[in-house]
């Protein structure tokens, strides 16, 4: 008998538990957000601020020159370097504030390539 309750206590336990973690919010799927490196050679992307929402957030960067290319978020992770016709791709997990995001290859932030990343 009193394994029965014992059983039915944490039968009704964890159907308890079940229904906490359903109700709970879904984690929010990253966001995409997409920019380009200068077609014509230039060291500049073509958005300056990319503004975002907290949590997951992807920044995927189309390169059309000729130049080796990266994007990355200042402080953060910086995505594979491609060449003509590749895509460099990072994603992090940000809060409130505002981020730099930027070339990491050689010289290119301090060219220009760089922009205001500002997350509500």
């Amino acid at each position: 008998m009193r394994m029965n309750r014992i059983l039915a206590g944490a039968v009704i336990g964890a159907i308890a538990i079940g229904g906490v973690a359903a109700a709970g919010s879904p984690a929010r799927p990253a966001a995409t957000y997409t920019l380009a490196a200068d077609r014509s050679g230039k060291l500049k992307f073509n958005k300056k601020t990319i503004r975002a929402r907290a949590g997951r957030v992807t920044l995927r960067m189309h390169n059309p020159s000729n130049l080796p290319h990266n994007i990355g978020i200042k402080g953060r992770r910086v995505g594979r370097t491609v060449g003509k016709g590749g895509t460099s791709t990072v994603t992090v997990r940000l809060r409130r504030g505002t981020y730099t995001f930027y070339c990491g290859v050689g010289s290119h932030e301090r060219a220009g390539m760089r922009g205001r990343l500002i997350v509500r």
